[in-house]
């Protein structure tokens, strides 16, 4: 899909006026659609892009949500940025590329945001254990993760893929009528 500047950068500021109103309105933690639109802006826009709008939604949101210690905001961030280039391999749109590269999105950042929150927080002691119990205990956040995810990819290029259906089915349409061809008509019951 050949999308031009100005159509880039409308869609850029659409993500992230959504994916910041997401992180502001009341949710499930951890059920955002960020992961998918990283995504969905890789596999349509370019990783590039898809890099700005993560980073435009994340900075305007922490300047009101309130920024965090800044190991942390690199994981999250960082983790964000491992779902972009993830995206980029859905050029190839397929349930299969897609879902591969949600899950694989949601377990990154369960892995790496989950090891930050043991290395650098204060909450597990330094051990092998509790490096586990800090994965043992975000799995009700991962759970979360796994399904917003599943879900906002869903709906992204679920919408694009019945837009893509409808405009093949208009344009077929067209064409039969602009050949003469008799355009087939369920019979009604």
């Amino acid at each position: 899909m050949n999308v031009s500047l100005r159509s880039k950068i409308i869609l850029i500021v659409l993500f992230v006026a959504f994916g910041v109103a997401s992180r502001f309105l009341p949710h499930t933690f951890n059920f955002t659609p960020i992961t998918a639109i990283a995504l969905f802006a890789s596999a349509y826009l370019g990783l590039r892009y898809s890099l700005i709008t993560l980073i435009g939604i994340m900075l305007i949101s922490d300047i009101f949500i309130g920024f965090y210690q800044w190991q942390m905001m690199i994981a999250v961030y960082g983790s964000f940025a491992l779902s972009a280039v993830l995206g980029t391999f859905i050029k190839k749109q397929s349930v299969k590329n897609i879902a591969v590269s949600t899950m694989g999105s949601s377990l990154v950042f369960y892995v790496i945001t989950n090891w930050a929150v043991w290395q650098f927080g204060t909450m597990y002691e330094r051990s092998f254990s509790g490096l586990m119990q800090s994965y043992l205990m975000a799995i009700p956040f991962f759970k979360n993760s796994l399904a917003g995810d599943i879900f906002y990819t869903g709906i992204l290029f679920g919408t694009i893929y019945a837009i893509t259906v409808y405009k093949s089915r208009m344009a077929q349409k067209v064409r039969a009528i602009t050949m003469g061809e008799k355009l087939w008509v369920e019979p009604s019951t």
